[in-house]
């Protein structure tokens, strides 16, 4: 009598078996990336926020006032381009990411005797990793419950001080 052949392989029923184990262990693991992201762009957004602030409050420090909350003047700029911007939004980002003299007149060039001051923020304004924005939106209401308007950047009171990001 003839041998029976054993076929090589792997049943139907182990094979789902094998499914099963990979769906269950996917839909355990894939919740906790989306955790992980949420949380990095909630530290991001911590640490951006947290750097804005000390920008803003050294500008208070040397300047008298808040960025934006003056115009960035038309002083006269030695070794780089002169910087205007009016009050408000234009104005603090022109004054946090420029050189500044005393009256917060902004300059692209350093000039040792009048444009002493800033940059403040280096690499420009950085992006609200909640909203993936980097507007400014600066607001002169000098209450503490500044409201969001929903814009995905930034709000920042020239009275207060006070710094929100947008979401």
């Amino acid at each position: 009598m003839p041998k029976a052949r054993k076929m090589k392989g792997f049943t139907l029923v182990e094979l789902l078996i094998v499914v099963i184990i990979l769906a269950i262990l996917a839909a355990i693991v894939v919740p906790q990336f989306t955790a992980t992201t949420d949380d990095a762009r909630a530290s991001a957004f911590d640490s951006n926020l947290a750097a804005m602030r000390a920008a803003a409050e050294l500008y208070r420090q040397q300047h008298g006032a808040y960025p934006g909350a003056v115009a960035a003047g038309s002083a006269t700029c030695v070794n780089g381009t002169n910087e205007t911007a009016a009050a408000g939004d234009a104005a603090f980002v022109t004054q946090m990411t420029r050189y500044t003299n005393a009256a917060g007149e902004a300059c692209t060039g350093t000039d040792p005797a009048q444009f002493r001051f800033g940059p403040y923020l280096k690499d420009g304004i950085p992006v609200n990793p909640l909203g993936a924005n980097n507007n400014v939106v600066v607001v002169t209401t000098g209450e503490l419950g500044l409201a969001s308007a929903g814009g995905d950047g930034w709000r920042f009171d020239s009275v207060t001080g006070e710094l929100i990001g947008d979401q």
